[in-house]
């Protein structure tokens, strides 16, 4: 089995006073051919934006696109109807489909809002567009990996048009995981949103990533105590 780590410094960078953002995968002006895609998963953006700014109106076509804030309130309005505040602790799905606009804010006049952006390619081209948005209290993840969003609504999850899974877990205490990827065909990304995650012989610190694509058997990770991790099971080549 291969495991890949890539660190946190590795990642594109943007920075344009109101936004600073890290790209996991080339996205906007960074690109970078080794650093495209991996399998289903386009985008993992880590973005923080100045208070009162943000993104205004835009299109998206095509793509499953998760927002995950971990601090603040992020503002939402789309071209479906809806216009709503995501806290920290909420998870936002859309299905752009054949097409939405929306536009995203920070809520607040005085703090950051700092959140994760995924997008996940869909099964089919030209789906219904949809929202949907739901909270994940913190004891909900405590010590273990909840499953957030995935194809069928497992768990209390939010579904998206894909045969993948996005779990998060918050560990308090020093944890021992075997993990295999759900569907056939499928690779695990584990990104460490803080804290850190021992695969052997890696060790990936916050903000790292393991990427594991199609492994034959299950992976051991080691999980220290306050760490907090997102596990993607998602298709790969």
């Amino acid at each position: 089995m291969t495991i890949e780590h890539i660190p946190s410094e590795s990642r594109g960078r943007t920075d344009l006073g109101w936004l600073r953002s890290r790209h996991s995968f080339s996205f906007g002006q960074y690109a970078d051919p080794a650093r495209m895609q991996y399998g289903a998963l386009r985008v993992l953006n880590d973005d923080v934006v100045a208070p009162g700014a943000g993104f205004p109106r835009h299109p998206h076509a095509n793509m499953e696109i998760v927002s995950i804030p971990t601090r603040g309130t992020l503002r939402h309005a789309d071209s479906m109807g809806h216009e709503e505040d995501l806290p920290a602790g909420d998870v936002q799905v859309m299905t752009a489909g054949r097409g939405i606009e929306h536009a995203e804010y920070n809520a607040s006049d005085s703090e950051d809002v700092a959140f994760f952006q995924i997008w996940i390619r869909p099964r089919a081209m030209h789906l219904k567009p949809r929202y949907d948005q739901t909270s994940f209290p913190p004891d909900a993840m405590a010590n273990r990996l909840r499953t957030i969003v995935s194809p069928d609504g497992r768990d209390g999850s939010l579904v998206m048009e894909q045969d993948a899974l996005i779990s998060r877990g918050q560990f308090s205490e020093p944890t021992h995981l075997h993990l295999s990827p759900v569907f056939d065909g499928n690779g695990l990304y584990i990104f460490v949103v803080e804290g850190s995650v021992r695969a052997a012989p890696h060790v990936a610190g916050s903000r790292d990533a393991l990427a594991l694509a199609r492994p034959d058997k299950p992976v051991e990770l080691v999980i220290a105590p306050d760490t907090d991790v997102l596990v993607l099971d998602v298709p790969t080549p």
